[in-house]
């Protein structure tokens, strides 16, 4: 199975977001993008690809351990940006020290899983929103999205979501995403959850 770890915003916060998104819908050339599922929102924090189930139950114990090392804290959407002409993304603001600890764990227990993980590199935090299906030039929607600040949340848990690609071959047709299991920040409850 597809999987990776995450921070999921709270509902509160992806209306906000959603709010802000539907403003740049607005924007000459905005429908050159393919705008992400909002349902699926989320700042991955370690991406696994595809994952063995056999190693499912050490990934789940080491995830969960990351999880209690791991104490809550503040978070919230902010301001915008992109990579390239490829992929426009809103970002975070708050604690991003524990977010990329965080972050690092995750991928740390993904690799002592046996994972076989992508080469290592410094976390960005971002949601993606949009990506280009064309050469499209994305500073409009960044400037646009530049003075968006959203409400703060605690980011109290870490969740382990699979994705599950398109297959039916529909027009744009997404991803969809399942969260599979989540651990609270902490230690801060009885272990793992189920999605």
């Amino acid at each position: 199975m597809r999987l990776f770890a995450a921070v999921l915003p709270p509902p509160a916060q992806l209306a906000e977001l959603a709010h802000e998104v539907d403003r740049l819908a607005h924007l000459p050339g905005a429908g050159r993008l393919r705008w992400t599922s909002r349902p699926g929102w989320h700042f991955t924090l370690a991406f696994m690809g595809e994952v063995d189930e056999a190693l499912l139950p050490d990934l789940r114990a080491r995830l969960g351990r990351a999880a209690h090392r791991s104490a809550p804290f503040p978070l919230r959407l902010h301001g915008g940006g992109r990579f390239g002409r490829a992929v426009l993304w809103t970002g975070a603001a708050g604690d991003l020290d524990d977010l990329r600890l965080l972050a690092e764990r995750a991928d740390a227990a993904a690799r002592r899983a046996g994972v076989a993980m992508d080469e290592h590199r410094r976390y960005q935090a971002h949601l993606t929103v949009a990506r280009s299906r064309t050469d499209l030039d994305l500073r409009p929607f960044v400037t646009a999205l530049d003075a968006f600040e959203g409400t703060r949340w605690e980011v109290a848990e870490l969740a382990l979501v699979r994705s599950n690609l398109p297959g039916g071959g529909t027009p744009g047709e997404r991803p969809r995403y399942e969260t599979v299991t989540t651990w609270p920040l902490g230690g801060a409850g009885a272990g793992d959850r189920p999605g």
